[in-house]
């Protein structure tokens, strides 16, 4: 969701080296971005002391003439302070209101930088995949809690009944092995087998490339909606604790949004605070179908 505000700093500053400092992940998306000329992988969270590497990850960066970071952690300001740079930034909220992450990121940067430039679509470099048939992609996991998940039954029974018209591929991350298992012995036990599962087999640009061809995407709140997006893949997002205000995909016309809207929603809890979890169990098969066929 920092892409079009990155690529308005580029627009900018069509000249400039830049140098990308991220997780693994974010920085293999990254890649085909214009002007980066450095990729600085931020694996502090797995190193002893933390911060020592935070410093050595600083100091790596060397001297620059402008700092931006879209994180607002204290570790992250932790090491934007050893960053030598002539001017430095700390993405921070301009608004109280419910806004669009994209939003946020990109009036940061015309705040700080002093710019006007409206916030385009999503963007990666990466070319879509080739799907000999009709391909049905579905993505169980999110990585920030089992309270974004749907289930893997439910996902199972929408594949099955779409199984007609469409391959289907199974997406996850290596910790998303055991759900992308549940659903493919559902599907082995209804007799479909049209499908593949990639949970735990692919590189994010593989990833990346496999979602981008899709002809249509069924999915939790997470990562790979938001690649979705950025190559306007027709896909149904399905909502519980998170604010789709702020996270839904952006700029995608063949996108839509399943959710509740209970009084408890959005808490933002990484796991159900009120043990009921309605918010995603009351969501069934059907309500993704309706949407679809609508």
């Amino acid at each position: 969701m920092t892409t079009p505000a990155i690529e308005n700093i580029i627009k900018t500053y069509p000249n400039a080296k830049i140098i990308l400092l991220g997780s693994y992940v974010s920085t293999q998306a990254f890649k085909g971005f214009k002007n980066v000329t450095k990729v600085i992988i931020d694996n502090s969270k797995k190193q002893n002391n933390r911060y020592l590497n935070l410093i050595k990850i600083a100091k790596e960066v060397g001297k620059v003439d402008l700092a931006i970071s879209f994180r607002r952690s204290f570790s992250s300001k932790f090491m934007m302070f050893f960053i030598k740079a002539k001017k430095k930034f700390n993405y921070r909220r301009l608004v109280k209101e419910e806004i669009h992450l994209v939003l946020r990121y990109n009036d940061f940067v015309n705040k700080v930088l002093n710019l006007n430039n409206k916030a385009g679509d999503l963007k990666l470099y990466f070319k879509p995949f080739t799907y000999l048939k009709p391909t049905l992609g579905i993505n169980p996991g999110a990585t920030y809690g089992s309270a974004k998940r749907w289930y893997p039954n439910e996902f199972a029974k929408v594949a099955i009944s779409l199984s007609s018209k469409y391959n289907i591929v199974i997406f996850g991350g290596p910790m998303e092995t055991d759900i992308a298992k549940d659903i493919e012995e559902e599907l082995i036990k209804n007799g479909i087998l049209n499908y593949e599962n990639l949970a735990g087999k692919t590189t994010i640009p593989e990833l990346i490339e496999k979602i981008a061809g899709l002809d249509l995407f069924i999915t939790n709140d997470s990562g790979p909606m938001h690649v979705a997006a950025a190559y306007k893949v027709k896909t149904i997002a399905i909502f519980g604790p998170t604010k789709f205000s702020e996270t839904n995909q952006w700029n995608n016309e063949k996108g839509k949004i399943i959710t509740k809207n209970l009084e408890c929603a959005p808490c933002m809890k990484r796991s159900c605070p009120l043990k009921h979890h309605n918010c995603m169990k009351l969501i069934t098969s059907n309500d993704v179908l309706k949407v679809i066929d609508n």
